[in-house]
């Protein structure tokens, strides 16, 4: 994580996604203006929260684990979000696992200066109220729908995901066949049935596997098999 020390780029960030109303004029000499590379956590499970996070360019990957270390996606995130939002109304610590996917630019508020500032401020208050009812919405929704999902649409969805940015034209990621089992536990399937998969997908011109990785060769048959990307 590094600090970007750029106020007029923390300014145009605020104005291109209409944040100078939310954070009043006492909090904004208090932004600060962070980046993130791809694999970087921005936090983890269990970690004390402290502070209020936007998301304002790039894409993350958020997952949680559980006892037995088993983890599981929730979703991929673009602009605008909050990461830190539940965990500041509850007072609790990191619920999941946030996971910078692309290059991620994120504002970020210590909550001592929310509680200080705007603790009382109506547009903070909508902002994050709207914020959290669509991820509870579209959490609500995702459990409903991912494992009644396929896994050639799963793994679909999550290539996808990792593989590009609509935000950021330049990015193209991928599929490291070193974390295969950890993406069988993120889109519930077994590392045998994920590998039938992905060579059903290699036949069909989808995907290859090239240097250790799985690189997308075909994003619109891809596209065409996921319907609509059920992680985003």
């Amino acid at each position: 994580m590094k600090e970007i020390q750029d106020p007029g780029r923390l300014q145009a960030y605020l104005q291109k996604h209409q944040l100078d109303y939310i954070f009043k004029e006492p909090l904004k000499p208090l932004l600060s203006l962070l980046s993130y590379d791809p694999g970087e956590h921005i936090c983890s499970k269990g970690d004390p929260s402290s502070t209020l996070y936007v998301l304002v360019k790039g894409k993350l990957k958020i997952y949680t684990t559980s006892a037995e270390g088993r983890t599981l996606i929730i979703s991929f995130k673009t602009p605008l979000e909050l990461i830190g939002d539940v965990e500041y109304i509850q007072g609790t610590e990191m619920l999941n696992t946030v996971e910078a996917v692309s290059p991620v630019h994120m504002i970020a508020v210590p909550y001592r200066w929310l509680n200080k500032y705007a603790k009382d401020h109506p547009p903070l208050l909508h902002f994050m109220l709207e914020i959290i009812t669509q991820k509870f919405y579209r959490k609500s929704s995702f459990l409903s729908l991912n494992l009644m999902h396929p896994v050639d649409v799963r793994l679909a969805s999550y290539l996808l995901s990792i593989s590009y940015d609509e935000s950021d034209p330049q990015f193209t990621g991928q599929l490291n066949t070193i974390n295969l089992v950890d993406t069988a536990n993120f889109i519930g399937t077994s590392y045998r049935h994920l590998n039938r998969v992905i060579r059903k997908f290699c036949q069909e011109g989808l995907t290859e596997r090239s240097s250790g990785a799985i690189i997308v060769k075909d994003r619109e048959g891809l596209s065409a098999l996921a319907s609509r990307n059920i992680y985003e």
